[in-house]
């Protein structure tokens, strides 16, 4: 007998054990202690393996947190890919008052740019941390710029439908991609959707990047399932916003 097929024999042996005695049960009150500590752990790791990158913008050292320093992330990447005058087609998810999409809209000035936001416009659907179920809810935007265009209702009534209508066009325009929802499965679905749009030089920014749980966990099940390979760019507060390129 080989070492393969013992090592394959103890495994399923242990596999089966524990599933017909439940022993593992005992820990079940710990299993968010455990969650936390692994995912936490991964994320740590990757902060450090990309906090020395050749990045835009990088803050990692600065101890606290200034959330409006996100902008000097966008005015580097604007700068950077010349987006100011370029045709780009810029979808944000989880629009709430539209301070980002505005300052996009503002700053990228072709004629020929498109602007679509997606959002409940009702608050989170689910809670998310501190958050409960219906917090940060907005109305839809005063936009005074054909350009744009919203959508609401959760991602996963919305998201499918615009894609059919819009997807030949916007599959070759340098994608500006703002993820902007908190929540993981918001996130994660909308990148799923969305993957078979993305082309090399495409740009993916995450608003609440180091939140373990959510998009973080939805980047890494992202690039793991789909192997999509994303070059960070950009980093400010310590990688809760964080900028990613499509190479």
């Amino acid at each position: 007998m080989s070492i393969r097929t013992t090592k394959l024999k103890i495994i399923k042996f242990s596999k089966d054990f524990l599933l017909a005695s439940r022993l593992l049960q005992i820990l079940q009150p710990f299993n968010n202690l455990f969650g936390f500590i692994y995912n936490f752990n991964l994320l740590t790791s990757w902060v450090h393996k990309n906090k020395k990158a050749n990045l835009l913008t990088n803050d990692f050292y600065r101890p606290i947190r200034h959330y409006d320093d996100r902008l000097k992330s966008f005015v580097a990447i604007a700068d950077h890919y010349q987006l100011h005058d370029t045709p780009v087609c810029y979808l944000e998810f989880g629009v709430a008052s539209g301070n980002s999409f505005k300052w996009w809209l503002q700053q990228c000035r072709h004629s020929s740019s498109r602007f679509y936001g997606f959002d409940t416009f009702e608050g989170l659907p689910e809670s998310w941390g501190v958050f409960n179920k219906g917090d940060m809810h907005s109305p839809i935007p005063e936009v005074n710029d054909n350009r744009a265009s919203f959508y609401k209702g959760i991602f996963q009534d919305t998201l499918n439908g615009f894609l059919d209508e819009n997807g030949s066009s916007i599959r070759n325009t340098r994608k500006l991609i703002h993820m902007d929802a908190d929540l993981f499965s918001a996130t994660l679905f909308a990148l799923s959707q969305l993957y078979p749009f993305l082309q090399k030089g495409d740009i993916i920014m995450f608003d609440e990047f180091n939140v373990y749980d959510h998009e973080f966990m939805a980047y890494r099940l992202f690039t793991e399932c789909f192997y999509i390979n994303l070059k960070p760019i950009s980093a400010q507060n310590n990688f809760y916003h964080a900028a990613f390129e499509v190479v």
